[in-house]
């Protein structure tokens, strides 16, 4: 299997002798390839000193995280390579992690995403962000750890250019749900992932909401009706809402919100008609069942309207 490893780089220095030797070091050969959005520090020159074997494409400027990593999914296109490993610059992986992504792909084609488990930087616990997601169904992993095989993307497509840095993986996951894929992870391959908390303050909280309707605006399971609701109608119950308790700034946000998203309704209606037609059927015969291999697999919902 031709593997590509794709890491967005960011100011990487932090993380970066640790996310690079896991992959060069792993059981399952890779090819690996550095796109830096235009770092501030020593990223470049470190990557090409310590890393020769390591593919560097340096941005001129910060293209956001879909935006690169389509960069790099088009070379894995161009060049045949049999599947991509997007890995975040504060991650990496056990040993043996992506061998065994690789196998249990194989034996599950209907699988468009495969992930290790999500563990904290220091090993001791569940990365919180994943523990929540395999506690509310697992219908939804982050994109700091995934395994995408090429059949995959030639039928769902890359990163929608209407997300810049944040809402492009959940995004991603309702196209891989309703091209009728389904997601899962594998408890036995493990994945480190140093990220800090954030402080959950106002601002975060207002952007949080603002890529969460846009997502619901651009998911293709919903008919656009639904999806007008859902994106652009719900920001105006929640301002209301926040009327009722008097919470004026938190009404005039959520206004914003929407009207905002009102006037990314071109956009949107663009990436809704361009993200549906990669759908081009795949044969899927022979896949083994779910409960041959050890994976907790995560049910796609399929909530077409």
């Amino acid at each position: 299997m031709k593997t590509l490893a794709i890491v967005i780089s960011y100011n990487f220095m932090p993380w970066i002798d640790r996310c690079l030797p896991s992959l060069l070091q792993g059981t399952q050969s890779t090819d690996i390839l550095v796109i830096d959005n235009a770092s501030k520090d020593e990223t470049v020159a470190h990557v090409r000193e310590h890393y020769p074997q390591v593919r560097l494409i340096r941005n001129n400027h910060n293209l956001g995280f879909g935006a690169a990593n389509n960069i790099g999914m088009k070379i894995a296109l161009d060049e045949g390579y049999d599947g991509v490993l997007l890995i975040n610059q504060d991650a990496w992986l056990a040993p043996d992690a992506l061998q065994q992504l690789v196998e249990v792909s194989l034996q599950h084609p209907e699988y468009g995403i495969i992930s290790p488990k999500h563990l904290t930087g220091d090993g001791s616990k569940m990365d919180p962000g994943f523990a929540s997601y395999i506690d509310n169904g697992g219908s939804f992993i982050n994109a700091a750890l995934w395994y995408i095989p090429m059949s995959v993307i030639r039928k769902v497509g890359m990163f929608a250019p209407l997300f810049y840095h944040y809402g492009e993986d959940k995004d991603y996951v309702n196209r891989i749900h309703y091209h009728g894929y389904q997601i899962g992870y594998v408890p036995t391959a493990l994945g480190y992932h140093d990220r800090a908390e954030r402080p959950f303050n106002r601002s975060l909280f207002l952007r949080t909401e603002r890529v969460y309707h846009l997502s619901e605006y651009a998911n293709i399971n919903y008919s656009f009706a639904k999806a007008f609701a859902m994106g652009v109608l719900a920001p105006v119950k929640k301002a209301f809402k926040a009327l009722a308790k008097g919470q004026w700034s938190n009404y005039a946000a959520f206004i914003s919100i929407s009207f905002q998203l009102m006037m990314q309704t071109p956009q949107v209606l663009h990436s809704r008609n361009h993200t549906k037609k990669y759908n081009v059927q795949l044969s899927h015969s022979g896949a083994a069942s779910a409960k041959d291999v050890n994976i907790n697999l995560a049910e796609s919902r399929q909530n077409r309207t």
